[in-house]
C-alpha cells in the first residue's frame, strides 16, 4: 500500500473512498523513566523515548493501513501524524490519512 504525505500520486487517478485512522496510546515504563530522567540532566538524546515513540508510531500506521486494506483501497494519501498527552505519563500517536482506490 503506498502511502503518502502528498494530495497528488504522479501518474495515477483515483477516486476518495474516506478517512482512515490508527491510534496508539503508549505509556512509560517506571524503569525506563528513572533512566532517562538521569538522562535529562546531562542532556542529549532520550534514546529509549525515541525507541518508544517510533514503535508507538509504526503501531499506529499499521492500523491505519489495516483499516484502508478493509476499505479495498489502493493507496493512502495526505498522511499525517499527530501526538498528545492523553494523561501524564501517557501519550498517545495518530495517523490519518485518505483511502484512495485507482480508477
Amino acid at each position: 500500500m503506498l502511502l503518502t504525505t502528498t494530495e497528488n500520486i504522479p501518474g495515477k487517478q483515483y477516486e476518495i473512498i474516506g478517512l482512515v485512522k490508527g491510534n496508539m496510546i503508549q505509556s512509560k515504563n517506571i524503569g525506563r523513566d528513572i533512566g532517562q530522567g538521569l538522562k535529562s540532566l546531562v542532556g542529549g538524546e532520550l534514546a529509549t523515548y525515541t525507541e518508544m515513540m517510533n514503535e508507538s508510531r509504526a503501531i499506529a500506521t499499521k492500523r491505519m493501513v489495516d483499516e484502508a486494506e478493509i476499505l479495498k483501497a489502493d493507496a493512502i494519501v495526505c498522511v499525517r501524524y499527530i501526538t498528545s498527552m492523553v494523561v501524564a505519563g501517557a501519550a498517545e500517536i495518530t495517523a490519518y490519512g485518505t483511502a484512495v482506490k485507482y480508477v
